[in-house]
């Protein structure tokens, strides 16, 4: 295998690595509460926090990559994540727990920036993406993470549970260490000519970028948080069921994402993003109109073959803009994108209380219909290929 095979492998590794500490994450919430003696409003702000910490990071995590290097920068965010996720477990009062939760967010935005900009490398020296199977394996972190990690709270307690796990992805990330890509300098960057990325780039593209992932991460974190509710209180299925639709939803965008890149590499990203996009509004209005659970639970599914390939297009994008590097692109793209998860589930709350679901889901596929008109700005992912 060649430095950038490798490097594939590698990077995707630690996708994995951070997909896992978020999933393993999951479990945790729910020991937090009694622990602490805190009820759910308390659990939100913290949760805040984290997010917070998160986009707050997001915001330097550009600047720390132009001048160490992605993989110097992944690294050290990846160590700090495996390093305080204990923390939050083991955090003794409601302040340390709060000040765990915001530097887990920050640990973890970082990273994920950091770990992009590592692909876009990866894809720019082997000319194809990879970046849709990259997010595909955080994905089968994250549903590795929750699974074991409930079973492991359950067989052992959460402090345990947090330092088994921390201790098996250091192990993870020591082995991919020796075979992360390492991008060649630029003469300008050798020369010192290099400019420095500022903390808010003035390209108003790499904004419209960030503003597609937005709208396109929006009705994926609203099929998480309340596509459960609405298959309960509007088509009358059962507890036990209702977490179907996200878990279909979920299963079919990591199944995409896994076959995504071949899709990209072989149609071109504006193309798959218009398609994928397009496919996905017309499964939000099969949702909003969905007469049985079945046929919501099915077009959750299908929803999630459509988004699945979205912002894996739009980080390779923004990591390829022209005149800007990597890390400063995939830092405004990610944050601008995150910060949409922590405002939806709010707002999409609120109208769904005054309009009803089924209004939002149908709203939400407007925003995804904006995001095929706007399937131009993915152009710069497909530099990669020339």
């Amino acid at each position: 295998m060649s430095s950038p095979q490798k490097g594939r492998v590698a990077v995707a590794s630690l996708f994995l690595v951070n997909g896992a500490i978020m999933g393993a994450w999951a479990p945790q919430i729910p020991q937090i509460l009694p622990r602490h003696g805190i009820q759910e409003a308390v659990m939100g702000l913290l949760l805040l926090g984290l997010g917070l910490g998160a986009v707050s990071a997001m915001l330097f995590a550009g600047r720390l990559i132009h001048r160490f290097g992605s993989v110097r920068v992944v690294l050290g965010f990846a160590l700090a994540m495996i390093a305080v996720f204990p923390l939050v477990a083991l955090a003794p009062t409601l302040p340390t727990l709060a000040l765990s939760m915001f530097a887990l967010g920050a640990a973890a935005g970082c990273m994920d920036v950091a770990m992009n900009a590592n692909a876009v490398e990866v894809e720019r020296a082997l000319g194809r993406a990879i970046m849709s199977s990259s997010h595909g394996f955080w994905s089968l972190g994250g549903f590795a993470g929750a699974a074991l990690g409930g079973w492991l709270i359950a067989a052992t307690g959460a402090v345990t549970q947090a330092v088994l796990v921390s201790v098996a992805l250091a192990l993870i990330i020591a082995l991919a260490v020796p075979f992360l890509y390492h991008a060649p300098k630029t003469p300008e960057a050798e020369g010192g000519e290099a400019p420095r990325p500022s903390v808010l780039p003035r390209s108003p593209r790499v904004w419209l970028l960030g503003l597609t992932a937005l709208l396109c991460m929006t009705p994926e974190g609203a099929i998480m948080d309340w596509s459960a509710l609405y298959l309960i209180d509007d088509l009358g299925i059962g507890t036990g069921a209702a977490g179907l639709g996200f878990a279909l939803f979920s299963g079919a965008m990591a199944t995409m994402r896994f076959a995504g890149d071949a899709v990209r590499n072989r149609f071109g990203a504006v193309r798959t993003l218009r398609v994928s996009a397009l496919v996905a509004a017309v499964a939000m209005i099969a949702a909003s109109l969905a007469p049985t659970p079945d046929l919501a639970m099915l077009a959750f599914a299908v929803a999630g073959l459509g988004i699945a390939n979205t912002v894996p297009i739009l980080f390779s994008a923004a990591g390829n803009l022209q005149g800007m590097s990597p890390g400063a692109g995939l830092a405004t793209v990610t944050m601008v994108g995150y910060a949409g998860i922590l405002v939806a589930p709010s707002t999409i709350g609120y109208i769904a209380e005054h309009a009803g679901f089924r209004f939002t889901w149908a709203g939400l596929a407007l925003c995804l219909i904006v995001v095929a008109s706007l399937a131009r700005l993915a152009r710069d992912a497909d530099l990669i290929r020339r």
